[in-house]
């Protein structure tokens, strides 16, 4: 109390104009509620868990800034280890010695063992699925890095029994425990470097993560590319399964001498050790942050109640309804990721050059330089997310998509008829993959992932991000279930299927998903509190009604709209233009069309 008096007396010194309107009294108030706040007492199965945040073992550095540096790589490797994960299989898949171990050879032309392809990729989703909702309960349980270290272990014994596998139902449970360690990793990694981390250079690190992210497939792939020049078969799947290993132990150690959480820590009323972890990561003052987690901590613990699945699933108050739709919008998003068909593009690359015409060795160099292109795409992301917005990003990522495979689609079919230019339309395929691939980088790839941190209440975002992975395993083990089926039954037909997904999912974007760029968690809040409606347009007619500046949920907030809104200035650049429909009417016949388009088009966040 002391240090914060202290601090008042400075900032009333000095600026002596605005001394008389200070008043600490509300901040002494709030800390005297704080301190008489009931805080969980330590889960009493917490020491059965291995690894964990120790205050004396956490690594210091002179600046925080190095820390944050650290903080970022670290979770760098840890989502490069989820795309090396994710991508492993494509290749091995192809291992005649592979196959043959697991009764599924030969798989072209053969419907079971089609099928058991397919269900042997399918059923790691299932184990993801499982693995996010039982980390994102024990992140808050336990902290976010016993539940890493929770997540490496599982990730461990998975990777071992795939490297050691002899029969398809070895090697499906061993799938199944590798994806509850990955989904235990995948749900935490991004809600604790976001906590421990400071949010400068936000847009950066996004790109970097998923940088690393496409890192890690490709990497994946070219190993295993190379790996298979050698003549012994057997060890050409079994080592890249086996490098999960380094990757895994690097994290599972590595995590337990970083900071934990301060959120957390502050929410088991560890305050010294929260303070401490905020002055090791911030280079700036720490005491405004300070009481913004003391506040999201205090509702916490008041809201409690709804903090667990079953009350966002099965809400009985206005508040865990405002979960429930949230945590929908999040496992929906994840899903459409999935149907615009970015896993048939990747893990199937092969069997799609090699059905447009391609060798079997000029397919394999195609899918990895595709997931090369696909890697640098994602730096894109940067510009489109920053400047667009996230549902303008979406909208048209999804549409740029459909025109990729649209005539992808239609060269596939020349390329596999008896046409004299077949070679010249396989040329066709393989170019128009490569531009869905890289489109895909840069808007769709990122936007699923970053849209949750954005909608998801600070108090239950770990559990936001475990709903998200949900979304992500529900989507990929569909997908990844029935390609295989789709390229044996339909062919090229299955490029122009997913054109329809791609048109399929642009109404679900503009109508269901408020634009969440530039605004604050605050504001969001305000759209979930005052909306009322699913439908972005109708909600943003009753916040509109109800004297809020911001209310058009369409479009991206402005910077200077932004700051507007935060002086309580009216007619701001949030109230958009009056009198639009008025100049509309008044407009030529001839220009009035394209006028209205792209009026409507700008309201909707489109342009």
């Amino acid at each position: 109390m002391a240090s914060e008096s202290s601090l008042a007396e400075k900032k009333a010194k000095d600026n002596p104009e605005k001394a008389t309107h200070y008043d600490n009294s509300e901040e002494e108030t709030e800390d005297n509620e704080f301190s008489k706040l009931r805080f969980p007492k330590p889960w009493k199965w917490e020491r059965w868990f291995p690894g964990g945040y120790n205050r004396t073992r956490m690594i210091k550095f002179k600046n925080p800034e190095t820390m944050y540096k650290a903080i970022n790589l670290l979770a760098g490797i840890a989502i490069m280890f989820f795309g090396y994960d994710q991508g492993v299989m494509s290749q091995v898949n192809l291992n005649e010695q592979y196959q043959k171990h697991m009764g599924i050879y030969p798989i072209k032309n053969n419907k079971r063992n089609t099928a058991a392809e397919g269900g042997i990729v399918a059923v790691y989703y299932g184990g993801t699925l499982i693995g996010a909702l039982l980390a994102g309960s024990l992140a808050d349980r336990c902290g976010r890095i016993k539940a890493v270290v929770f997540g490496c272990m599982w990730a461990l014994l998975g990777a071992a029994l795939q490297t050691s596998a002899y029969n398809i139902a070895w090697m499906c449970c061993a799938r199944v425990i590798s994806g509850v360690g990955v989904g235990a990793i995948d749900c935490v990694i991004p809600v604790w470097s976001a906590e421990v981390s400071s949010h400068q250079a936000r847009g950066a690190f996004l790109a970097f993560e998923f940088f690393l992210n496409i890192a890690g497939l490709a990497l994946a792939y070219w190993l295993e590319y190379f790996i298979d020049l050698n003549p012994n078969k057997e060890m050409a799947w079994r080592v890249p399964l086996a490098l999960q290993i380094i990757f895994i132990i690097f994290l599972a150690i590595s995590i337990n001498f970083f900071p934990e959480s301060p959120r957390w820590l502050m929410k088991m009323g560890r305050e010294s050790e929260a303070i401490e972890v905020l002055k090791a990561t911030r280079s700036s003052d720490i005491e405004l942050e300070l009481r913004g987690i003391k506040r999201v901590v205090k509702f916490e613990l008041e809201t409690s109640r709804n903090n667990h699945y079953m009350a966002m699933i099965f809400p009985k108050d206005r508040y865990a309804r405002q979960l429930r739709w949230r945590a929908i919008l999040a496992v929906w998003l994840q899903i459409m990721q999935e149907l615009v068909g970015i896993g048939v593009i990747t893990v199937y690359a092969v069997d799609l050059f090699q059905d447009a015409g391609f060798s079997d060795t000029l397919s394999r160099l195609l899918a990895g330089f595709n997931n090369l292109s696909y890697m640098f795409s994602v730096i894109f992301a940067v510009i489109t997310l920053d400047r667009f917005g996230r549902r303008s990003t979406m909208v048209w990522g999804a549409v740029g998509m459909a025109l990729a495979l649209l005539i992808a689609g239609i060269a596939d079919k020349y390329a596999n008829s008896q046409s004299p230019n077949k070679k010249e339309y396989g040329i066709v395929v393989a170019a128009f993959t490569f531009v869905y691939t890289a489109i895909f980088g840069a808007t769709w790839l990122t936007t699923p992932w970053l849209y949750p941190t954005e909608i998801f209440p600070l108090n239950v975002r770990a559990k936001g991000g475990a709903w998200s992975v949900v979304g992500w395993s529900i989507g990929n083990g569909i997908i990844t279930m029935i390609t295989p089926f789709l390229f044996m039954a339909i062919s090229y037909g299955t490029l122009l299927l997913l054109v329809g997904l791609n048109i399929f999912v642009i109404p679900f974007v503009i109508l269901l998903y408020p634009e969440t760029s530039g605004r604050s968690l605050e504001q969001m809040d305000t759209f979930f509190n005052d909306g009322g409606s699913w439908n972005v347009f109708k909600s943003s007619k009753q916040i509109r009604s109800k004297g809020i500046d911001d209310w058009r949920w369409t479009k991206k907030l402005s910077e200077e709209a932004y700051k507007d809104i935060e002086a309580g200035r009216k007619g701001s650049q949030a109230m958009g233009m009056q009198g639009d429909e008025e100049k509309d009417a008044n407009m030529s016949w001839r220009k009035r069309p394209a006028y209205t388009f792209k009026r409507k088009a700008s309201n909707a966040g489109l342009m």
